[in-house]
């Protein structure tokens, strides 16, 4: 089959997944080997699989699952190519190990199945530099409209998300660019209409340079990250973006704590009111219940301009979280479909998932939905706004990350960024946690 009728049937097969947003122009014939590897059960791009051969080079399938391969020095033989990915594996197990012979032909596509191994899966990469670049290498569609590099943006960690003025408001942590670091907090809006089973379009706040700028600047020494995002009326009936945010020297204890709100006229977050440093800055999403916010299972404030700003009107509450051996609490939301409160909990790059009827606990058994091979996945959200199908189906994202880990090489361009998750809360493998 020539390259123009495999590329058509891999367009037709891509476009019946609905993983198309934009495409790129369509070479007549290709200079690369293709590689698309897929779920064997839904046909879907597996991104994040690795794919090494005989002399120990590797490639990794971009966001669709595509790999674009150049090797001249292999044109027309047979080669044995290694499968591996962190939750998925190749079915054909061979003496020399998980993995097919391909013949590396320029201008072919060839497909490979991987099956799911874990409980979530893995739908495509959120941040950093070249999400979809072997497939415009390969001259074939993309699923967001910046598929090579937003706001120079290499590598982005720990994220919060609200709801603020009918758009989605992102911020992160630090974040890497190519000549460039920013410790003072990144952020971006998209829009509501994105599809998370699709893509999320970020619309990074830029400086003039036109890289991810610092959005709370401030004057003490130190990394600047912000804990979490609330949306409060002022006394003026407005919405205001509120956002808890520590200042320290690394993993120390805080040297600044406080809140920072957001100047929509001058797209910047500022120091509103310092509060006092009582503890280790820790990552929040978060949710409102019964008129307070909650920024962990056992800390909220009420729902009011004044309150929040009074320290003293900071509630700490008894939690019975029952976490799994080692793991720590990343994120607790309601639930419309299981009518429970959701618990996703973290532990050396797995995730656990776990309910309760009360958002303090007490959670019940705790699931792995999502596994890593030596590597971390760790500041672990789900986002409520996403969920489809009246909360059946949520969407998780995550740092994936060799930090705190026994990983013994970095995943190029997947290292320090965000890798976003699909869980479908009806799978009976979930059964445990929701008795």
């Amino acid at each position: 089959m020539g390259y123009v009728m495999r590329l058509t049937v891999l367009l037709i097969t891509l476009i019946s997944a609905g993983t198309l947003l934009c495409s790129c122009a369509v070479n007549e014939k290709s200079e690369h080997f293709v590689i698309r590897v897929v779920d064997e059960n839904t046909g879907r791009g597996v991104p994040l699989v690795e794919l090494k051969l005989p002399n120990e080079v590797k490639y990794w399938t971009d966001s669709a699952g595509v790999a674009a391969l150049k090797e001249p020095a292999y044109g027309g033989h047979e080669v044995f190519i290694t499968v591996r990915s962190h939750g998925y594996e190749y079915v054909e197990d061979t003496p020399m190990g998980r993995g097919t012979n391909v013949e590396i032909e320029p201008g072919n596509v060839r497909e490979l199945h991987v099956r799911r191994t874990m409980v979530a899966e893995r739908l495509y990469r959120l941040t950093g530099e070249g999400i979809y670049r072997d497939s415009v290498m390969a001259g074939l569609p993309v699923a967001m409209n910046e598929p090579l590099l937003n706001a120079q943006v290499l590598g982005q960690d720990t994220v919060s998300a609200a709801i603020y003025r009918g758009k989605i408001f992102w911020i992160w942590g630090d974040t890497i660019g190519p000549a460039y670091w920013n410790f003072s907090v990144s952020a971006a809006t998209s829009d509501l209409r994105d599809d998370p089973a699709v893509a999320v379009n970020y619309n990074y706040f830029t400086d003039k340079e036109g890289r991810s700028k610092p959005m709370l600047p401030l004057s003490g020494k130190g990394l600047v990250w912000i804990e979490g995002l609330v949306v409060i009326k002022d006394p003026a009936g407005e919405e205001r973006l509120i956002a808890t945010y520590t200042r320290q020297d690394g993993l120390k204890i805080p040297d600044e704590c406080g809140l920072a709100l957001f100047d929509d006229e001058l797209e910047i977050f500022k120091v509103w009111v310092q509060l006092p440093c009582v503890r280790n800055h820790y990552s929040s999403h978060p949710f409102l219940h019964n008129d307070y916010w909650y920024f962990y299972p056992w800390l909220r404030v009420p729902n009011d301009w004044s309150a929040i700003q009074d320290s003293t009107q900071w509630e700490q509450r008894d939690v019975q979280l029952s976490l799994n051996g080692y793991s720590r609490s990343a994120c607790v939301v309601w639930n419309e479909y299981r009518q429970r409160w959701i618990l996703l909990s973290e532990a050396f790059g797995d995730v656990y998932y776990a309910e309760a009827t009360e958002p303090e606990g007490p959670y019940g058994s705790a699931v792995k939905i999502i596994h890593h091979d030596n590597y971390n996945f760790y500041n672990v959200a789900t986002h409520a706004f996403f969920n489809q199908e009246e909360g059946r189906v949520i969407f998780l994202e995550g740092t994936y990350t060799d930090s705190f880990s026994d990983a013994k090489e970095k995943t190029p361009r997947y290292n320090y960024n965000q890798v976003m998750y699909r869980l479908q809360l009806d799978d009976p493998q979930l059964r445990e946690a929701q008795k």
